[in-house]
């Protein structure tokens, strides 16, 4: 091997090096975007950082990216510093009013889809017109909608039925104005079921599917600080 050929052998093996090591450094941090070799955020072609499957609004504030990559989401105590304390005078000063109350609506839509389905049932249209009611009673932080199914079906399946069920009430409340970018989804499959496992009892049945109806939901929940 020629000189220069081995100094470039070796410049590849010192870049190869300094790449794993920035990588290790990034993985052993708790962080919920994905970190490139130089740790930084990676960003896609849009401009948005890219979220892991760790990705929470409770997250996302604890990472040193979150402001950064999803301010719009985070509380705004999170991203804003603090203004400095006032030098103590002779005079008296009226205290600071009092922080706005942070308030969080749960609803469990429980009625919103049919066995087997994504598609918003009358009645579960009638409790989302209920949810953005309430988001204009607050200034809305973040609406956090998070989809369920029943027993049947793999856990493959019903974990993409559920991803389909938050997406739906998504839209739907995007629909009655609510930002698209203040609407977070996840899917959760069965793995959460609302009914006991003696509830519904025996195979696929016209009776069981019905018993299990709590179980085909989004649970729905809002937060805000109140205007």
């Amino acid at each position: 091997m020629n000189k220069t050929a081995k100094h470039s052998v070796m410049a590849l093996v010192a870049v190869t090096l300094g790449l794993c090591a920035s990588l290790a450094q990034a993985q052993a941090v708790d962080r919920v975007y994905a970190i490139d070799g130089r740790g930084e955020v990676v960003i896609d072609p849009f401009g948005l950082c890219w979220r892991t499957g760790f990705w929470t609004p409770a997250a996302a504030a604890k990472d040193p990216a979150g402001c950064k990559c999803d301010k719009d989401l985070l509380p705004k105590d999170v991203c804003e510093p603090k203004p400095a304390a006032a030098a103590p005078t002779q005079t008296t000063v009226a205290p600071p009013p009092p922080p706005p109350v942070r308030a969080k609506e749960t609803i469990a839509a429980d009625a919103l889809f049919d066995f087997d389905k994504a598609v918003l049932r009358p009645e579960g249209k009638a409790k989302l017109d209920a949810v953005a009611a309430a988001s204009t009673r607050l200034t809305l932080e973040v609406v956090i909608a998070v989809g369920h199914t029943d027993r049947f079906g793999s856990a493959a399946y019903n974990q993409r039925l559920s991803e389909r069920r938050a997406a739906a009430v998504k839209d739907y409340l995007v629909g009655k104005g609510i930002p698209a970018n203040r609407v977070y989804t996840e899917g959760k499959g069965s793995k959460q079921p609302v009914t006991q496992p003696g509830d519904c009892k025996g195979p696929k049945s016209p009776k069981v599917i019905q018993c299990l109806q709590p179980d085909r939901r989004v649970d729905i929940e809002i937060i805000g600080t109140q205007k």
